[in-house]
C-alpha cells in the first residue's frame, strides 16, 4: 500500500477517534482539528520518503499534539507544559470503549443547540464536509460551517467535559447520537462497506451492542443492516438498480439475519419508534429474497404508519410510491398533490416518484421535464445515469 493511501485508510478509520483524543484535554475541538489536518499533510510529504511508521495513529497523534502545544505556547494562554496526553492515556470507561462514540455523546451536550447536535457529530466525528451536511439539511454551506465553527467555541468556552455522561442521562443524547449514525448512512448509501455507509453500520452494530435495552438502538442497526446487505446489487455497470429490480442472489444474507434478529429484539421492547419502521419496511423488501415477490399492501400499511409517527417530506414520498405500487399510480400522484410543492420542488426523490407516476399515467411530456429537474439535482453518477435512462425510455 502507497504512504497516500495508507494515509487515507487511517483518516477514514481513526479521524473521530484521533480528534476526540486532542480534544480531550484542551476541549477545543476547532484547534485539535486544526493540528490533525497539518498531521496528516506532514504524513503526506514524510511517509513517501521515510516509510510508513509501524503504527501510524500514534504517529500522527504525536504530530498533532506537538502542533497544539506549539500552538499553545504561541498563545501563551494556557501552561506550555499541559501537553495533549499519549493515545494510551485517554480516560475510555471500560463498558464504552470507543473514542469516536464518546465524542458524538460529547457533541450531543444539552448545552448545544440541539439543531447542532447530528452536524457537529457527522463533522466532527465522522469528517463530513460542511458542504455536504448543509445540503443534506437544506442550509447554505457558509451559513452550516458559521453554526459549527460556534458550536465548537461554545464546547471550549464552557469548557464541556468529555466525558461519557451518567448511565441516566445517556437516553438524553442517544437520540441525538442515533439521527448522526442514520446520517452518515443516508449521506453514503450508494457506496459499499469502505464507505461512510461502511462506518455508520459498524457505529450502529456498536450502539446496539452497548445498549441493548434501547428498542430504537437495535431498530437502526437493523435498518442500516438491511440497507448495507444490498450494497453489491444496488449498482451495476455504473447505474443505479432499483430495489425491487435487484438481483436477490447478490444480497448478503448474514447481514439480512443479523438484522432481522436485531428487529425482533427492538420489537420485544414494546415501544414502536421510526427506526425500527423504517427496519420493517426493509425487512419486507429483504424477505423477497425467500417469496420472489414484494408485499406492496404490507408496504403501504408500515409507509402509513411511518407518516403518522414521524411525519418528514421522505416519508411522505415514500409513501406515495407504496401506493402507487399497491393500489395504482393515481393513488400516488394524489397523495404527492397533499404534500406542499413549494418543498417538493428542489426535492429530488419527490420530483423523481413524481416523474415516474406520470409516466404510468401516460403523461410522457411531464415526466420528461420532470425528470430532467430530477437529473439537475442529482450528484450521484449511479443515481443520475439510472434517471437520464427512464427520461430516455419515455
Amino acid at each position: 500500500m502507497t504512504a497516500d493511501a495508507r494515509a487515507a485508510e487511517v483518516a477514514r478509520a481513526s479521524y473521530g477517534k484521533l480528534v476526540a483524543i486532542l480534544a480531550s484535554r484542551t476541549r477545543d475541538i476547532a484547534a485539535a482539528e486544526d493540528a490533525l489536518a497539518d498531521a496528516f499533510a506532514k504524513a503526506l510529504s514524510t511517509w513517501p520518503d521515510q516509510g510508513i511508521p509501524a503504527n501510524p495513529e500514534a504517529w500522527l497523534i504525536t504530530t498533532a499534539r506537538n502542533r497544539l502545544t506549539d500552538h499553545q505556547r504561541r498563545a501563551a494562554k494556557v501552561d506550555y507544559t499541559d501537553e495533549v496526553p499519549e493515545m494510551a492515556q485517554p480516560n475510555v470507561q471500560p463498558d464504552f470503549p470507543d473514542e469516536r462514540l464518546k465524542l458524538m455523546f460529547v457533541c450531543a451536550h444539552p448545552a448545544i443547540d440541539p439543531k447542532l447536535h447530528t452536524p457537529l457529530m457527522l463533522q466532527t466525528v465522522l469528517g463530513v464536509e460542511a458542504d455536504r451536511i448543509g445540503a443534506a439539511f437544506l442550509i447554505s454551506p457558509t451559513a452550516m460551517a458559521q453554526r459549527l465553527v460556534r458550536a465548537k467555541a461554545k464546547i471550549k468556552a464552557n469548557a464541556i467535559p468529555f466525558l461519557i455522561p451518567d448511565e441516566t442521562l445517556l437516553p438524553q443524547r442517544l437520540s441525538a447520537v442515533l439521527e448522526a449514525v442514520y446520517g452518515a448512512h443516508a449521506l453514503d448509501w450508494l457506496d459499499g462497506e469502505d464507505s461512510l455507509a461502511g462506518e455508520a453500520l459498524y457505529l450502529a452494530w456498536l450502539l446496539a451492542e452497548l445498549m441493548p435495552d434501547q428498542p430504537e438502538t437495535l431498530g437502526l442497526a437493523a435498518l442500516i443492516g438491511f440497507a448495507q446487505s444490498r450494497h453489491d446489487a444496488r449498482v451495476q455497470n455504473g447505474r443505479l438498480v432499483p430495489l425491487e429490480e435487484q438481483d436477490t442472489t447478490l444480497w448478503e444474507q448474514p447481514l439480512i439475519d443479523r438484522a432481522a434478529a436485531l428487529l425482533s429484539q427492538a420489537q420485544r421492547g414494546g415501544k414502536i419508534g421510526r427506526f425500527q419502521l423504517e427496519a420493517a419496511i426493509q425487512a419486507v423488501h429483504a424477505h423477497r429474497a425467500t417469496t420472489g415477490r414484494t408485499d406492496w399492501h404490507a408496504l403501504l400499511q408500515l409507509h402509513t404508519a411511518l407518516v403518522s409517527l414521524y411525519p418528514t417530506l421522505g416519508a411522505a414520498v415514500s409513501q406515495a410510491a407504496a401506493a402507487a405500487r399497491a393500489i395504482g399510480p393515481d393513488e400516488g400522484l394524489r397523495l404527492l398533490d397533499k404534500i406542499d410543492p413549494d418543498v417538493t420542488k428542489s426535492f429530488q426523490p419527490a420530483l423523481t416518484t413524481r416523474a415516474h407516476l406520470l409516466a404510468e399515467t401516460g403523461q410522457t411530456k411531464a415526466a420528461a421535464t420532470l425528470y430532467g429537474k430530477a437529473i439537475s439535482l442529482t450528484i450521484e453518477a449511479p443515481l443520475r445515469r439510472y434517471l437520464e435512462d427512464r427520461r430516455a425510455a419515455l
